[in-house]
């Protein structure tokens, strides 16, 4: 595996056996274990997700780097150790995969990495909280994640909550529509806005079970040259915070990083931390159960895809 021109992916025992069956599968990421969720929230966030998937009847897929290799199914070992703030966790996005695999260390994957490793084995649909887009300012800083490349040229479905508040919404939609990423609403018409149930932005697509869901994955990614589809649904109505009230916050976190100059990856979780006190800990409530609703509902569009009979495909190199 380890040998020239060939890919170091790990899939543990259970996604393997589960992708060769026609199962269903949900990949997640690890960057919130990692670096998003402070401990020991992060832990029981991460064993929650898993949960959640289970209960559908579907199989979790986590996502980290580790020894040299892109793991697919992350032993519960592994992510203890992504959930340890005493541990040197790198933090992996899809350009960082090459130079973490050679360097042996233990990483986290953000989105853009998750979706690649869940491509590479087989894996058609992925759950997170919400995924990067344009940041506020980007004409000045040009700071767009690579999250938007990524799902413009990896065939993956993914579920979440849109784009995390803290970016500009409005340029991130454009920029989805631009790079023909399809943003499908589960049960809305419009964007929402992380924690927020809508960012006022309409979308042209709507879908209201997991079996349209699935019947709209289906004939995307079977189209050729597709890239990924984003799955949108609003945070648990019971979690939701105002939008008035969020907004006030994040413009106040921005204030405060640009004072201390913070830049690049800093910037978010300084800010998703100041937003969870800021807001009593409402924030951090609500990420943690938009993360793991995500999860449910990924799984359930995952087992309604896996009924169609579409199969899946393990990576070759």
């Amino acid at each position: 595996m380890s040998s020239r021109g060939r890919v170091p992916l790990r899939i543990v025992d259970e996604v393997r056996d589960a992708l060769a069956a026609g199962q269903a599968v949900v990949a997640l990421e690890s960057s919130l274990i990692a670096q998003g969720l402070p401990a020991p929230h992060n832990l029981d966030t991460a064993r929650a997700a898993e949960a959640a998937i289970r209960s559908e009847g579907a199989v979790p897929a986590t996502t980290a780097i580790d020894d040299g290799a892109l793991l697919l199914g992350a032993p519960a070992s592994v992510i203890e150790r992504l959930a340890d703030p005493a541990a040197a966790v790198a933090k992996g996005g899809s350009r960082d995969l090459g130079p973490l695999i050679a360097s042996g260390r233990l990483a986290s994957t953000t989105v853009s990495a998750s979706i690649r490793i869940a491509h590479m084995g087989g894996v058609r649909l992925f759950a997170t909280g919400g995924i990067g887009g344009v940041h506020r300012g980007a004409a000045i800083s040009f700071d767009v994640s690579s999250d938007i490349d990524e799902l413009a040229a990896t065939p993956v479905a993914v579920v979440c909550c849109g784009a995390k508040s803290i970016l500009d919404l409005p340029a991130t939609l454009e920029l989805l529509e631009t790079r023909r990423v399809p943003v499908v609403g589960l049960g809305v018409d419009e964007l929402p806005a992380f924690y927020a149930a809508s960012s006022g932005l309409p979308l042209s697509h709507r879908v209201d079970t997991p079996e349209a869901a699935a019947a709209t994955v289906t004939a995307h990614l079977g189209l050729p040259g597709a890239g990924g589809i984003l799955l949108v649904q609003p945070p648990p109505a019971e979690l939701a915070l105002d939008a008035g009230e969020v907004e006030a916050w994040i413009t106040e976190a921005i204030s405060v990083a640009e004072a201390g100059n913070l830049r690049g990856g800093a910037v978010t979780p300084f800010i998703l931390s100041h937003l969870a006190s800021a807001s009593g800990g409402r924030a951090l409530t609500a990420n943690i159960g938009l993360i793991v609703n995500n999860a449910r509902m990924a799984a359930r569009v995952a087992l309604a895809e896996a009924h169609l009979g579409r199969g899946t495909s393990v990576y070759r190199s």
